[in-house]
């Protein structure tokens, strides 16, 4: 089958994924790393991304090698996070962070390209390919938690990196089909720029992005300062990814039901419920509880924006639309929340930070939704997406 290649691709990814992303800052936090310090850390990847997504990208296609630069960025990328388990001290920390962030930003981006390809007219399929990396998350995530309890939090990113090399392996099963560089691309980014509605649209998805920094990257923290040990923080990540599976697989009822607009203000409104849950909690089995919204948080912001982006994109600018989306979600959003993050959880704690990020979150969607109210009615009704 077509599709079982990036299924497994998906599988391998996200769980040396959850071997390494969710321990960075409890890993930081045990050397003794200041506030600034974890937010550089926390904040510095996603700015990078921003830079080396378009030459590792541009080199794949202006050289038709998508599978050599990828399996290349594969292995760096297991390479840097293995370096992580043998620094104790600040800069050479930096540094391995910093390689991470150029060798793996675009791993994600090839992958899907590849399975899009593949797919070939069952592209609607893409969301249960998808499910392969839930599932690959959910199991080594609670592996992960026995991981680090038992051998410390050096394991999870060598664990991380054997990880990664199997995913390479299986990479060499995904297929590419040579991309067609369009060259207008400034031009159609500059007619989005131009529709108030579309830089809403960027306003969401930059707090959405912002949002999910919090709970990617100080999540861990958060059960540690309510008691949780490390098992137990990996039945916590578990939990949240098991909670994807029904949005995957029903992304397109939802999308019928919500239209995109819809579900990507519920979905990000529901971010910041599950942060204020987060601030009241007193006990780990309180997280675990919340840890059920999870479903209702990223995975449905991703599938509205995805969809959102393809609707109101000019006429052949469907890649630049899903870029700048993706860049508000996975850059410049972590980006801010990363940089603010560390100084906060080190002055108020872990459930304080969640309390000031469940403020500008909230905070901004009730400007973006006055600011709604006050535009005209779309000219093309048609533009929100009706389920394929």
């Amino acid at each position: 089958m077509k599709t079982l290649p990036p299924f497994a691709f998906n599988i391998a990814l996200f769980a040396g994924i959850a071997f390494q992303n969710p321990f960075l800052v409890l890993y930081f936090q045990s050397l003794g790393f200041t506030g600034a310090q974890i937010g550089l850390l926390a904040g510095i990847g996603p700015v990078i991304t921003l830079l080396a997504v378009p030459l590792w990208t541009g080199l794949a296609d202006a050289r038709h090698r998508h599978k050599l630069v990828m399996s290349a960025a594969l292995l760096m990328g297991a390479v840097s996070v293995a370096a992580l388990g043998f620094f104790d001290s600040f800069v050479p920390i930096l540094a391995a962070v910093i390689l991470l962030a150029i060798c793996f930003s675009p791993v994600t981006s090839f992958a899907d390209s590849a399975t899009m390809f593949m797919l070939a007219a069952r592209k609607e399929m893409y969301g249960r390919v998808r499910l392969g990396g839930t599932f690959g998350y959910a199991v080594a995530a609670s592996l992960a938690g026995l991981v680090v309890q038992n051998y410390g939090l050096k394991f999870a990113f060598w664990g991380c990196a054997l990880i990664w090399f199997i995913a390479l392996i299986l990479s060499q099963k995904l297929n590419y089909s040579p991309v067609r560089v369009s060259g207008s691309t400034v031009a159609g980014m500059r007619d989005l720029l131009a529709n108030r509605r579309w830089l809403l649209f960027l306003a969401i998805a930059f707090v959405g992005g912002f949002g999910f920094s919090a709970m990617a990257n100080y999540f861990l923290p958060l059960m540690k300062q309510v008691g949780a040990n490390e098992s137990t923080m990996g039945i916590a990540l578990t939990i949240g990814t098991v909670a994807e599976v029904p949005i995957f697989f029903f992304g397109n009822t939802l999308l019928r039901r919500l239209k995109p607009s819809g579900l990507l203000m519920l979905a990000v409104v529901m971010t910041a419920v599950r942060m204020l849950l987060y601030v009241v909690s007193t006990a780990p089995e309180f997280v675990l509880f919340s840890q059920l919204l999870n479903g209702f948080t990223f995975p449905a912001m991703w599938l509205a924006g995805v969809a959102y982006a393809d609707q109101h994109a000019p006429a052949g600018k469907s890649a630049s639309a899903q870029g700048m989306f993706g860049t508000m979600v996975f850059g410049v959003g972590p980006a801010v929340g990363g940089f603010i993050g560390g100084p906060l959880l080190e002055s108020i704690g872990a459930r304080g930070l969640y309390l000031v990020f469940t403020i500008v979150v909230l905070a901004t969607l009730a400007l973006v939704a006055f600011l709604q109210k006050r535009l005209p009615p779309e000219k093309n009704p048609a533009a929100e997406m009706t389920a394929q």
